[in-house]
């Protein structure tokens, strides 16, 4: 993905720019710029934190997801905030790639091996290095090798069918379904598949189009979903948002909450599935029904880091500017978001949660989410 370098103070509006493989809204949302100034200082600042933290072998937190995670972040910033030659993203990719396995995962000998494959090649394809490519084809069929499918055992009656886990022994959740379905979705001009390996690796049929991931996908999500029309389970109540994966909540029993709304929302979406499809306003008007940008609407301040980068990725995909809550009000919430984001840094320009559940105390991970946050909200990505 190529860089743009931004003249903050000439610009009242940026242009997002979508993976030119799925389709989109495509238009020029506009921010105030006081607000761009506000995400670029935040960012600088961000970025000058992740500079001090850095390892000496090029990784942050000597972790591959939290690293390319970083990575990310640092080439998705316009170039007035980092250099794209910058040579601490260079190290970073080179941890990433210090960590490819045999079997064309990119992961450490712990249990999380799909989530950090998939984040590791979304830092990869973003790099945009021909020197990666192998390395992101071969990351690309482990990744869709770990969907819950009729090659490891799944029939479509079960209720996991379709989804992601962490990789091993791990149940498949929406959490890591999000993740591997944008990546796959943002890596799609790398499919190298034969025909002949449609069956075993289960990509795409270059014949009539096809994606067969997306579509168990999809099967996984609506399960996933609190909505008795789609969602064939009694456990499903019928507000329209998402719980963690079928039958269970981080929320508690199977109710709703928001991290998992938006996740579900980006990855139907990512998945093709029309705005106009009943699923996809249902978990809009649930949205709708539960904006903030101060907390993870359901679970309060678990997560909310993680919160805010999968509320802005989708939001962003989605194609919006402004939410309309019930009452009436109307909300431009890449400005909110943006505001909140530059209220809560830190001094020392790290961000971090005080609720220390799901790593988000760590430092480096929690920037990242920020910065990336600040690029949906309101900075180009490229061209």
């Amino acid at each position: 993905m190529g860089r743009n370098t931004v003249a903050a103070g000439l610009i009242l509006c940026v242009t997002l720019i979508m993976p030119p493989t799925i389709a989109r809204a495509q238009y020029a949302p506009t921010v105030d710029i006081s607000m761009i100034h506000e995400a670029h200082h935040a960012m600088e600042k961000g970025v000058d934190f992740l500079r001090s933290t850095r390892m000496d072998d090029g990784s942050w937190s000597s972790y591959p997801a939290i690293t390319a995670l970083v990575v990310t972040a640092l080439l998705r910033c316009p170039d007035n905030v980092v250099d794209p030659g910058d040579p601490m993203i260079e190290r970073g990719c080179a941890f990433v790639v210090s960590n490819v396995q045999p079997d064309g995962g990119i992961y450490t000998q712990d249990p999380m091996r799909s989530y950090n494959t998939a984040i590791c090649l979304m830092a990869l394809v973003e790099s945009a290095n021909p020197v990666y490519h192998d390395i992101i084809t071969r990351a690309r069929e482990y990744l869709i090798m770990q969907q819950a499918d009729e090659r490891v055992g799944y029939d479509t009656v079960d209720s996991l069918y379709g989804g992601f886990g962490y990789g091993g022994d791990e149940r498949p959740d929406l959490s890591n379904l999000q993740v591997a379905i944008e990546t796959l979705a943002e890596s799609e001009s790398y499919e190298d598949i034969s025909e002949a390996d449609l069956k075993t690796v289960g990509g795409v049929d270059h014949k009539t189009g096809r994606r067969p991931y997306y579509e168990k996908a999809v099967i996984f999500l609506t399960r996933c979903q609190n909505l008795k029309s789609t969602n064939p389970y009694n456990f499903a109540t019928n507000d329209g948002g998402f719980m963690y994966y079928p039958g269970n909540s981080k929320a508690g029993d199977t109710s709703s909450y928001a991290s998992m709304t938006y996740a579900g929302l980006k990855s139907f979406i990512y998945a093709n599935v029309d705005r106009d499809d009943e699923r996809v306003k249902a978990a809009y008007g649930w949205i709708t029904r539960n904006y903030s940008v101060t907390e993870n609407p359901g679970i309060g301040s678990d997560g909310l880091f993680y919160y805010y980068h999968t509320m802005s990725k989708a939001l962003n995909i989605y194609g919006t500017d402004f939410i309309v809550t019930v009452d009436g009000v109307r909300y431009n919430w890449r400005e909110d978001l943006i505001r909140q984001l530059a209220t809560i840094q830190k001094d020392d320009g790290s961000w971090a949660n005080d609720n220390a559940r799901w790593w988000e105390s760590n430092k480096d991970l929690v920037t990242a989410y920020a910065i990336l946050s600040l690029l949906n909200a309101g900075w180009p990505a490229g061209d």
